[in-house]
């Protein structure tokens, strides 16, 4: 490494320094050796080759001393060849292992990104809902990003770097005091200059850094949240774009502010270790030619003395920061584990057995729950929050209890956070039961694997989220191996035909960024379509048409009549018309089933449901009161 790469070496590590502040436990440690255990033999090979490259570079000065050596000893042609032909051999033999070196490096460092991302993204998707609906997305994404780079140096970049200037450093001490300890002790002597204003400057860059990351974070979350389509619409509403476009200014202002400071500051500081740098060297060739002039050195001693002082402060600044890029690894994996550590609170039971195919009844049997609070599921450093919020815990679920047939649809009406909603996330153990039973076919949900529990439950929201792919990627989410006739057959029965074969690109049409680019019953009935592709045995519908109007109601609830024929299925409604023909109305209030029956039943009782039905059939009749023209 050259003085110049030892300074920006030097002034790197110090400004990730602030990194390193918490302790790191023993069980980080042996985390990190365990993931490097699959690469123990190619960091067995990348160490010995560090060292014999490191090997090669102290070996070059000495050569070319001996070269200056036979040239003022006025030697034979043949000695300088020969010594210069050694040069260049050694050369070729360094870019050879650097090549190799740099090879094993990216193969260990990509490898270890590839092990720590894959366990990170898996261990995220068995993660409940609850986790997702407190997280912030960037912060999770980071840690897929930003801190596993940050773990990968401690392979490919901090434990080489330590190997092979510790190795370097004592063959260049060594040769240097073999040739001259008194130059080299005197050398040495300027390198306190040399480590002090890395950390001043280290430290005060480091500010200006964590400023400038939490302004791009600023900026990073604006532009995400303004530049979706529910996010730009809400602007041109009811926002002002001119105090946005102020607001985003002034931070992109103080960030261009803050990059020209760090560039002079680092400027100034380079340009400061090149100074030192230049005054070591006039101390070797000075006090090295007087010495050379007085015939107690050799001249070639005095080039050998001026090439290895780089080499030896080099590696003696990087080992000075060693212990930061360490821990600054460490701190890398100790965030990632913290991932890691976070428990799945819905797990496949050992030994879990596949529902029978056809058609199959459900049951709820004296149904409790709550809500897990943020311990359980959720970090403080991904909320962005200095403490866990402690609510939660308490029970929204109270003794529900019911039954459906095979074929049989069971409809959940009543208020807003009733827990109608709750009861369908159950039902697809988006959340585990804290007491009470249920059943599908007769089998608790919880010893049911995984795969047969998806492949018989499909659901429908209100939202009908669409990924930012094509039409057919979007399908074959619910069926990977679905052919194009398939396809084309789900959206014949879903009402979407037509629609799709009209697009210039047909199935390979993106539907953008949450299906923003179709219109609501269109988003919708794809959704269906999707339903459709799966064949569940079981169907939910969560207030699946409450936010279309009538004419795309209509459309979709035909491709609901599709989806539902000759399944069993539980429809949470808002609207009461929708739900006449359910073979049971189940009528929850805080969190409870107060009322049951058919339509027919439940109005002649009068209570809770013949109260919701005559507020909505109040509300239509003065609806199309407004709308009649008046004389």
């Amino acid at each position: 490494m050259s003085m110049e790469g030892a300074a920006w070496s030097s002034l790197w590590s110090s400004m990730r320094s602030d990194k390193s502040s918490n302790a790191i436990s023993k069980d980080t440690v042996r985390r990190t050796l365990a993931f490097a255990q699959p690469y123990a033999r190619k960091l067995a090979v990348f160490v010995v080759l560090s060292v014999a490259s490191a090997v090669l570079a102290v070996a070059t000065p000495v050569l070319a001393g001996r070269v200056v050596d036979a040239i003022v000893a006025k030697s034979d042609v043949q000695v300088v060849i020969n010594l210069a032909l050694l040069i260049a051999l050694v050369a070729v033999l360094d870019a050879g292992l650097s090549l190799v070196i740099r090879w094993l490096s990216s193969n260990l460092g990509e490898g270890v990104i590839l092990d720590l991302r894959t366990a990170v993204f898996n261990h995220v998707q068995k993660m409940p809902i609850a986790f997702f609906t407190r997280t912030r997305t960037g912060a999770l994404v980071s840690r897929l990003n930003s801190d596993v780079i940050g773990a990968q140096q401690a392979f490919s970049g901090t434990l080489s770097g330590i190997v092979s200037n510790v190795v370097a450093l004592v063959l260049t001490l060594v040769v240097m005091l073999n040739t001259s300890w008194v130059v080299t002790v005197l050398a040495l002597v300027l390198l306190p200059i040399f480590l002090i204003p890395a950390r001043r400057f280290g430290s005060r860059l480091a500010g200006l850094r964590r400023e400038a990351a939490n302004l791009n974070a600023d900026m990073s979350t604006q532009m995400t949240e303004r530049f979706s389509a529910p996010g730009a619409t809400l602007v041109k509403l009811f926002g002002r774009p001119a105090d946005e476009s102020r607001e985003f200014s002034a931070r992109a202002s103080r960030v261009r502010d803050i990059g020209v400071k760090t560039a002079i500051m680092q400027f100034v500081f380079f340009t400061a270790l090149m100074l030192v740098s230049s005054l070591a060297l006039a101390l070797v060739y000075g006090l090295g030619g007087y010495f050379a002039i007085a015939g107690q050195l050799a001249p070639g001693d005095v080039v050998v003395l001026a090439l290895l002082l780089t080499r030896l402060y080099a590696p003696l600044t990087a080992l000075a920061n060693a212990r930061v890029d360490i821990m600054s690894a460490l701190v890398s994996f100790d965030r990632v584990f913290e991932i890691l550590d976070l428990k799945p609170l819905i797990q496949e039971a050992p030994g879990a057995r596949a529902l029978p195919t056809g058609a199959v009844g459900i049951e709820f049997d004296d149904v409790r729950f709550a809500y897990p609070s943020a311990e359980k599921v959720s970090l403080a450093s991904l909320e962005d929050v200095a403490v866990l919020d402690s609510r939660g815990g308490d029970e929204i679920l109270h003794g529900i209890s019911f039954r459906a047939e095979p074929g049989q649809t069971i409809a959940l009406v009543g208020s807003s956070g009733a827990g109608k909603s709750t009861i369908a996330q159950l039902l697809s153990r988006l959340y585990d039961v804290d007491s009470g039973t249920i059943r599908i076919a007769g089998v608790d949900v919880r010893d049911v694997t995984f795969d047969s529990l998806r492949a018989s439950i499909g659901m429908v929201t209100q939202d009908g989220h669409l990924f930012h792919e094509t039409i057919r990627s979007n399908l074959r989410l619910a069926k990977p191996d679905a052919t194009d006739e398939e396809i084309w057959d789900v959206l014949h029965r879903a009402r979407l035909q037509d629609f799709a074969a009209a697009l210039p690109d047909g199935l390979d049409t993106v539907v953008g960024e949450r299906g923003y680019r179709l219109s609501g019953g269109e988003r919708q009935r794809l959704t269906i379509a999707r339903l459709l592709l799966v064949q569940p045995a079981v169907v939910i519908l969560d207030e699946a048409t409450a936010a279309l109007d009538s004419t795309n109601e209509a459309a979709v609830q035909a491709a609901l009549a599709e989806a539902l024929q000759g399944r069993t299925a539980v429809v949470i409604a808002h609207r009461l018309s929708t739900i006449r023909a359910a073979d049971a109305i189940l009528v929850v209030e805080g969190g409870q089933i107060v009322e049951r029956g058919t339509h027919q039943d439940l109005l002649a009782a009068g209570g809770r449901y013949a109260e919701l039905h005559q507020t909505q059939f109040a509300q239509a009749v003065a609806a199309v009161s407004d709308a009649a023209p008046q004389d």
